[in-house]
């Protein structure tokens, strides 16, 4: 692909999945191999309608069509591998096809064993805990800060960091997520030195910041702080397509990344899809691109623009980095007097066809995308300003202003001897005092709410008014 900058000078920049796709689309073969819809002639005509030919005619695996492999990563896509370990400075990086839970899987799996002792946050995303049953490594939980008027985690503090390894010689990596789902973020570049100190290496689930290492306006992204291993979600912010995330190990990193791959090879599809594989490239492609890095501006732009907007606002707030802390500008965290975030939400989606990207009883979140135009937030500003001056009411949100306090795990048995556990399934209602057999996290964020071998209290319940059923300990 060629750009012509502003100074008519063009910029040359690969894809090599994407080259390779386009080339099989140009010069078609006769099909004897999967998939078996061979081009889209076996579908379904109205799902062709709405996909288009094009897509599906290059819907194919790694194993034909000279695209190379996944496992191991040969021809384009091992070209393309080796482009985004550069672009985001990592020594190496893997492709992912199960979105970033395939990463921390693999990372659970692959770096941590039976019996050994990993200091993660409470507030970590389910795939983290995934991992540590898969391999039988137990958790030791970090509680991050809490903004109580907000209802939401905050950052890790490096000295919690500290306080733990001190007090526990038994710790073999740090694994923390940073940002938050709301844009909190913590400081990376403290923890990461705190951890060399301790010679133990530092894991950063940074899904939720692909972007960073594109903007200085943005934070800086954990492997430039020291992490031996980070996670993006590409397909969160980046521009890729859904399902596909990457994993980068750092220059200097720790880890031993064979055994990362190993791990990977092992939990991937062994029918991978170009599509997605296509579609990460051509993320990376497009962020390193003129284009790419003008809308990243437009993005940053657009959410600064909002921000402004709603700090004129009576009634409506968003969350800033008042408390010593740093947030991603891209993130906006809001809150309006009087109304529950899920009614906020429903007023915008029902009155002005807007979908945010989640609601809790406090507020809710809205992302300033690549894709997001000016005219979008403009829109989005109008919407807010009416919401702002008119009276709407949320009984339920009036009755209970105080939200639930954070919850602090009581650990009866390990994660993975509960999981394996003999297990009943019993009413909601009856399940105080027992003990949970399974992990209850709702995406977004997919943060937990009870994990196996955790008891069950009354302050669970308010959080589980979604589930009859809870499986627990026989």
């Amino acid at each position: 692909m060629t750009y012509v900058t502003k100074n008519n000078k063009s910029v040359k920049i690969k894809a090599p999945i994407v080259d390779a796709l386009k080339q099989a689309y140009e010069h078609p073969t006769y099909q004897f191999h999967i998939p078996g819809h061979t081009k889209g002639n076996g579908v379904l005509p109205e799902f062709k309608k709405l996909i288009g030919t094009k897509a599906l005619s290059i819907d194919t695996t790694d194993e034909f069509d000279n695209l190379g492999t996944l496992h191991p990563a040969t021809g384009p896509i091992k070209e393309a591998q080796e482009l985004a370990a550069k672009a985001f400075g990592a020594k190496k990086t893997f492709f992912l096809l199960n979105g970033s839970t395939a990463g921390n899987l693999a990372i659970g799996m692959g770096l941590t064993k039976k019996g050994q002792r990993i200091l993660t946050n409470r507030n970590c995303h389910r795939s983290i805990l995934t991992g540590l049953i898969i391999s039988g490594a137990e958790p030791l939980w970090l509680v991050p800060k809490r903004f109580d008027e907000w209802a939401i985690w905050g950052n890790i503090t490096p000295e919690s960091v500290e306080e733990a390894l001190s007090s526990h010689d038994d710790i073999s990596m740090v694994w923390i997520t940073n940002p938050t789902y709301e844009g909190v973020v913590s400081d990376i570049k403290s923890i990461s030195t705190i951890c060399k100190k301790y010679g133990v290496p530092l894991v950063v689930d940074e899904a939720h910041a692909s972007l960073w290492n594109f903007n200085r306006h943005l934070p800086t992204p954990a492997l430039q702080l020291g992490a031996d291993i980070v996670i993006h979600s590409l397909h969160k912010t980046g521009g890729s397509m859904s399902q596909s995330s990457m994993l980068h190990v750092s220059e200097n990193s720790m880890i031993d990344a064979n055994a990362v791959e190993k791990a990977l090879k092992l939990l991937h599809t062994t029918s991978p899809s170009l599509i997605l594989l296509a579609s990460l490239d051509a993320a990376r492609a497009n962020l390193e691109s003129p284009k790419g890095k003008k809308q990243l501006e437009r993005a940053i732009s657009n959410a600064k623009y909002l921000r402004r907007e709603i700090e004129k606002m009576e009634h409506i707030h968003d969350l800033k980095p008042d408390f010593g802390y740093m947030t991603d500008v891209t993130k906006i965290f809001i809150r309006a007097d009087g109304l529950s975030g899920k009614r906020l939400e429903s007023i915008l989606e029902i009155e002005f066809g807007i979908e945010v990207e989640s609601a809790s009883d406090a507020g809710l979140l809205l992302l300033s995308n690549l894709g997001n135009t000016r005219s979008d937030m403009q829109y989005l500003v109008k919407c807010l300003q009416k919401i702002d001056k008119s009276h709407y009411s949320d009984i339920c949100y009036l009755e209970n202003k105080k939200h639930m306090p954070m919850l602090t795990p009581i650990i009866k048995m390990s994660l993975r001897e509960a999981y394996y556990s003999e297990k009943e399934v019993i009413p909601k209602d009856m399940s105080v005092g027992r003990i949970s057999a399974e992990v209850i996290a709702e995406c977004p964020p997919g943060i937990a709410v009870l994990l196996p071998g955790e008891l069950i209290t009354e302050e669970h319940l308010p959080y589980l008014t979604d589930y009859d059923y809870i499986e627990v300990i026989k």
